[in-house]
């Protein structure tokens, strides 16, 4: 390609040998006549054919990259790797199981130019099982909207479409594709919006990711959680930390004060009550520190207000 295509296509795969042959023809059928585009396959530790099938097709098309990981680091790693070496000015991640449909392509572009920077698709009828995958997915969803507060209906879904310039803004890692509105809303002051998408039934090859990451989620759900309160402000976060430690020393301070029992003029009595000071002083000067870091990388900045998220329906 001499210049850089409008559009990048980034495919995280991991096993997906018998799928990725239909992702390239579908994205070819989508797109061969709305834009210029490149489709960049990241190989996510494949212990299949996935990576000799995308060579393969590579060779035939030049549009067609491959991007091999080391070693399986998981659907997050492997998203940042494509966003990295992704050309394009735009950037729309989706699965590599044929579930996501490239059709839906050119409409989240065509809603990412009314000014937005961030369209997350969401799944009205989608085809997985209800126990394990459906229904998980709702709880979920219903969790991180209240947590977070981004009102977006499905954060599973990989496909979305992107700036390049809030991906320069954000850095993804552990498992944190699955909150990426709220990572976008927390630290890149994003205008985000969804738009309905197509889901289609799995045809070959299984998941890869299922109920097992569950404890992975939770934490970095408070990771986000802790990003969108406490980044601009971590004096706060400090603050209610130290808070219980010193309430527990005063009252065990006024205890021995209203009191003549032995146990309360016991050394151990009183070293318990100079180490919830001590922890409480702590916790308070690092909040200091922290507070003063923020401060000092904000300066120059401007308001800060211009890191305010929009959120538009």
């Amino acid at each position: 390609m001499q210049k850089p295509p409008d559009l990048s296509i980034v495919v995280p795969v991991l096993n997906e040998e018998d799928n990725v042959a239909g992702v390239v023809t579908q994205v070819r059928q989508a797109l061969e006549d709305s834009f210029s585009w490149e489709l960049l396959f990241v190989n996510d530790g494949s212990t299949d054919s996935t990576a000799a099938r995308v060579s393969e097709l590579a060779i035939l098309d030049p549009r067609i990259r491959l991007l091999t990981l080391a070693a399986r680091f998981g659907q997050s790693a492997a998203m940042q790797a494509g966003f990295d070496h992704a050309l394009g000015r735009v950037v729309v991640t989706m699965d590599g199981d044929l579930q996501n449909d490239p059709l839906d392509i050119p409409r989240l572009v065509e809603k990412l130019d009314e000014g937005f920077d961030l369209v997350a698709g969401y799944r009205m009828r989608r085809q997985d099982k209800w126990l394990t995958r459906k229904f998980p997915s709702q709880i979920a969803n219903r969790v991180i909207r209240w947590i977070t507060g981004v009102p977006i209906r499905d954060n599973g879904c990989s496909l979305k479409a992107y700036r390049r310039g809030l991906l320069e803004r954000m850095r993804l890692y552990s498992d944190l594709h699955r909150f990426i509105p709220a990572l976008a809303a927390g630290t890149a002051g994003a205008r985000i919006t969804e738009l309905e998408v197509r889901h289609h039934p799995r045809t070959a090859g299984e998941s890869s990711y299922g109920l097992s990451r569950i404890w992975q989620v939770v934490i970095d759900l408070f990771t986000i959680k802790m990003i969108r309160s406490f980044r601009l402000r971590p004096l706060q976060l400090f603050l209610r930390l130290a808070l219980p430690p010193a309430l527990v020393a005063s009252a065990m301070v006024g205890a021995r004060l209203l009191t003549n029992a032995p146990a309360l003029r016991s050394l151990s009595f009183a070293t318990v009550v100079l180490l919830l000071v001590a922890l409480s002083a702590y916790l308070l000067v690092l909040g200091l520190l922290a507070e003063s870091f923020v401060r000092l990388k904000t300066r120059g900045r401007g308001t800060m207000a211009s890191t305010a998220t929009e959120w538009v329906s």
